[in-house]
């Protein structure tokens, strides 16, 4: 059942942020881009290490 809420769940979110993201897509440009990669491999080493606790105390 919780595989189906998930599954129901990113297909919302896509169907809500393709259309967002072909909208200002071109607003964005590289430099925006460039400003916003420096902080996704402290959130991704963050979400690993929150997932390894959740998985240890379960």
């Amino acid at each position: 059942m919780n595989i189906f809420v998930i599954l129901i769940g990113l297909f919302v979110a896509l169907a809500v942020l393709i259309p967002l993201l072909e909208k200002y897509q071109s607003k964005m440009g590289l430099d925006g881009a460039t400003k916003y990669s420096k902080y996704i491999w402290p959130l991704v080493m963050v979400s690993l290490v929150i997932q390894l606790i959740y998985v240890l105390m379960y």
